[in-house]
């Protein structure tokens, strides 16, 4: 990524589509920044300096409960921005939650100054801006409706499924961040479902044992 003003057209296509001379220049003021795992992007009650779009890696950002527990409330992926530094800016009010780099990120980094100033001038990234904001928090507003309506078991099991491998390399407390629950609530169920023979669990890592059966389960549940 050494040329940025070449490279940040292939992470943001529909962004570098509109050929839009404001964009251009907010492009070219724009700092790429490199972020290893588990680097902390932002606190909760910090200030926002600047508008992130994440070219490569992802970012996790959850809000801690009153008893200590992580709840996800979303993860900002390659192309994407994130909706709370979008809020943040746009409010100029400091962060709600907390965000940690999951993998190695890679983004561009534009100062308030600038994002405000292409805000004010440009109609193609006001566009760009609000309708990634939209998503995002629709994105939100279902996890939570989930975490809320839906039973931990059907969470669970699709959650594991959506694993593209048989094995998952997480932990039960990383799960429990995912899934907005317990880690013991987790680490219960967990046990259920491998003396059913669906998963078998190793230190750090789960196996998916019978994708059919906890596919059935799912069908189930969800008729």
């Amino acid at each position: 990524m050494q040329d940025q003003s070449r490279n940040w057209t292939h992470y943001f296509p529909d962004l570098a589509a509109v050929r839009d001379s404001a964009v251009m220049g907010m492009m070219d003021a724009a700092g790429v920044v490199t972020l290893p795992e588990k680097t902390r992007v932002f606190l909760t009650g910090s200030s926002c300096q600047n508008y992130l779009m994440v070219a490569c890696g992802a970012v996790r950002v959850h809000m801690l409960t009153e008893s200590g527990r992580e709840l996800l409330l979303y993860q900002v992926s390659a192309g994407q921005s994130c909706v709370l530094t979008t809020s943040c800016l746009l409010g100029h009010s400091t962060y709600p939650a907390e965000g940690v780099v999951e993998s190695a990120v890679t983004a561009y980094a534009i100062p308030s100054t600038v994002f405000q100033a292409t805000l004010d001038q440009s109609r193609a990234f006001r566009d760009f801006v609000f309708k990634d904001f939209s998503l995002r928090l629709a994105g939100v507003v279902a996890r939570m409706e989930e975490v809320a309506t839906v039973d931990i078991d059907s969470r669970l099991v699709r959650c594991l499924l959506s694993s593209e491998t048989d094995l998952l390399a997480k932990t039960h407390h990383e799960l429990a961040i995912e899934l907005g629950s317990a880690r013991e609530v987790v680490s219960r169920h967990l046990k259920r479902l491998e003396k059913l023979g669906w998963v078998t669990l190793k230190r750090g890592a789960i196996g998916l044992a019978n994708r059919a059966a906890m596919q059935s389960f799912l069908n189930h549940r969800e008729r």
